[in-house]
């Protein structure tokens, strides 16, 4: 498997999680039962995951307007964005 393939898989597989995680989440808190913690979805996005969490919030309903975890994930998925972005501008620029 090349490495390209295996990163590919590796992002679809993290970001499952991350979408799971956000659904499995909101079942406990309905339940009022043993909950994921905050740091563990947090952690799923910023491993690359998050658009799946971003999915799973949005499907499930879940964590949309709390805060400071909004702020936490948004600020994730800037530095994602920012850090492709640099990545992909020093492979092209030289």
């Amino acid at each position: 498997m090349t490495l390209p393939l295996a990163l590919a898989f590796g992002l679809i597989g993290i970001n499952l999680i991350a979408f799971l995680a956000f659904g499995l989440d909101k079942i406990l808190a309905e339940a009022k039962a043993w909950r994921i913690s905050e740091s563990a979805l947090l952690m799923w996005a910023f491993l690359g995951g998050t658009p799946g969490a971003y999915a799973g919030r949005e499907l499930f309903r879940h964590k949309t307007c709390k805060q400071p975890f909004s702020n936490q994930l948004h600020t994730i998925a800037v530095v994602q964005v920012l850090g492709l972005g640099a990545l992909l501008g020093w492979q092209l620029g030289g």
